[in-house]
């Protein structure tokens, strides 16, 4: 009797599994609108005077975006934190945010290791948009000048489904 019931078993795990495989695939091809673009920094070094720009434009006014810097330094990197000047330049509007991003405790690094390179991704706003044409401009605002072991910094928006 087993035997008789071990083609119908067959079969059916067969189709589960093809149609698990179609769902997933179904998913991982769905739109994700996110823009993020990052600046390298020449001697792994950031000077303020160095001020990495980024421009977008918006099309879609309905949904709510998230934005992450993103910053990549070495595991030599002196300091818990990194102050930043973020300079908005919107349609209608323009005006900067001085904000404090926390990298680390005392013990461990908040971003992402891969070997000596630590990557974050730390939001820092969510909200609407009009449509139009926004810039981004990152300057770094901590007394050390150059802020040494500092590899990239950059912007991530993403539109919020």
């Amino acid at each position: 009797m087993p035997t008789l019931l071990y083609p119908y078993y067959f079969y059916s795990m067969k189709y589960f599994f093809s149609f698990a495989l179609l769902g997933i695939l179904f998913m991982a091809c769905q739109r994700v609108d996110m823009y993020e673009h990052f600046t390298s920094f020449k001697d792994h070094s950031w000077k303020s005077s160095e001020k990495p720009s980024f421009s977008f434009d918006i099309t879609d006014s309905v949904p709510l975006y998230n934005f992450s810097l993103v910053l990549r330094n070495e595991d030599a990197y002196s300091y818990k934190n990194i102050w930043l000047d973020i300079l908005i330049k919107a349609p209608d509007t323009s005006f900067t945010i001085r904000k404090e991003f926390t990298l680390a405790d005392n013990k461990k690094w908040f971003g992402v290791a891969m070997d000596d390179i630590i990557e974050h991704r730390i939001p820092f706003n969510q909200t609407h948009l009009r449509k139009g044409k926004y810039d981004f401009t990152l300057t770094q605002v901590m007394r050390e000048d150059p802020l040494p072991h500092i590899l990239a910094a950059g912007i991530r928006v993403q539109k919020i489904h």
